[in-house]
């Protein structure tokens, strides 16, 4: 990594490091997360050295300052995160939710949702009859938040006020030109998640 950093405080080059880990782990950046934002910024400042020394390891660095979001992406899909069933449905209704309540705000506001409207888009789409069960939904939004996707505001993730933050990088993760799209995928779960509840009936039988 030395000639990458090559006149750079030795700070940064700490940093720097961090941040490449931080990526490699989370996958986004946002501006619009606290948490993050400092490090959003920093590769910004330095994307042409993280650009260079990531497509080493074959991966490719995104950044979106339209949306405030760095992306790493690995364009022969190497370390790739394979989403579970419901994962999947979950994220889709977080990006459905995103685009519905952002219709609804000035550019700059963060968009807040919570655990109820998870629920009844959940429900509305009949994906299946009842609600997810809570240990579903607490580990598909544990997951989103590691990728920086969402943000928790409340510990609580029980009760069906408990809110939640998702972040600009949904829009790169969920990549669809229109809602209508995402509504055709999570149709396609539909199918899939009945098909699936319908083989568990039978071996119950």
């Amino acid at each position: 990594m030395g000639d990458f950093l090559e006149g750079m405080l030795q700070r940064d080059k700490d940093d720097f490091t961090r941040v490449c880990n931080r990526l490699l782990s989370n996958c986004f950046l946002c501006k619009g997360n606290s948490v993050s934002r400092s490090d959003y910024y920093f590769v910004l400042k330095y994307k042409e050295r993280f650009s260079d020394y990531l497509s080493i390891a074959g991966y490719r660095l995104e950044i979106n300052e339209e949306y405030g979001v760095i992306q790493l992406t690995n364009p022969k899909n190497y370390n790739r995160y394979n989403l579970k069933l419901f994962e999947s449905i979950i994220l889709l209704i977080l990006r459905i939710l995103y685009d519905e309540k952002k219709r609804e705000l000035s550019v700059s506001d963060e968009v807040i949702v919570n655990l109820g409207d998870i629920h009844d888009k959940f429900l509305s789409i009949k994906i299946r009859d009842k609600m997810i069960d809570k240990t579903t939904l607490r580990n598909a939004l544990s997951v989103f938040r590691r990728f920086q996707l969402i943000e928790t505001l409340d510990k609580d993730l029980g009760k069906e006020d408990s809110r939640i933050i998702i972040f600009d990088s949904i829009l790169m993760a969920v990549r669809v030109e229109d809602i209508k799209q995402a509504y055709s995928k999570l149709e396609n779960y539909r199918k899939g998640a009945k098909a699936d509840e319908e083989a568990d009936e039978s071996e119950a039988d």
